[in-house]
């Protein structure tokens, strides 16, 4: 009997020491803030615009290659092996040229999403330390690692009004 009271003692202990600790733990939902922020939308608009009109681009040119391509090869019989086989390298040339820019492209583009994406992030760095020494919060978790909560402790919602209210726009041009 004795060592029933203990260990309930000692349960109760723990159940309020974990209730303390609840209440500075929170929750958010990084990628809403990251997605759903007018930063965020501003930043994914202009580089899903930038992306399609390239496409554009790099397709119209692509198919330019490949008309060309077609021409020598109906040509092969009227010019000269010589004549061809200049041709034929010079459209070479233009191949590689025209798959190292699109190379440089993806390149770019992936760059300046992981650049928005820091920047970003720094901005929220700031304002979560800022938020968490105001409220007297411990911990803030991502909500991907959150199996149950109560939605009382999400905070999703007041860190993006601060979010969108500091970070109107990260300037991608």
């Amino acid at each position: 009997m004795r060592y029933l009271k203990i260990i309930f003692f000692v349960l109760l202990i723990l159940n309020f020491y974990n209730l303390s600790f609840a209440e500075e733990t929170y929750f958010i939902d990084m990628s809403k803030l990251l997605n759903q922020s007018k930063a965020g939308k501003e930043a994914q608009d202009f580089l899903k615009k930038k992306i399609i009109t390239e496409d554009k681009k790099l397709k119209e040119e692509g198919k330019l290659l490949k008309k060309e391509e077609i021409d020598l090869i109906a040509k092969k019989k009227t010019l000269s092996t010589d004549e061809y086989k200049k041709k034929l390298n010079q459209l070479r040339e233009k191949n590689v040229k025209f798959q190292r820019k699109r190379a440089n492209f993806t390149t770019a583009i992936a760059k300046q999403r992981a650049d928005a994406r820091s920047r970003l992030l720094k901005a929220l760095d700031q304002i979560l330390t800022k938020y968490m020494s105001e409220n007297n919060i411990q911990i803030i978790i991502d909500k991907k690692y959150v199996i149950m909560a109560n939605s009382k402790i999400d905070l999703t919602d007041k860190i993006l009004e601060v979010l969108n209210k500091e970070l109107k726009s990260l300037n991608l041009k």
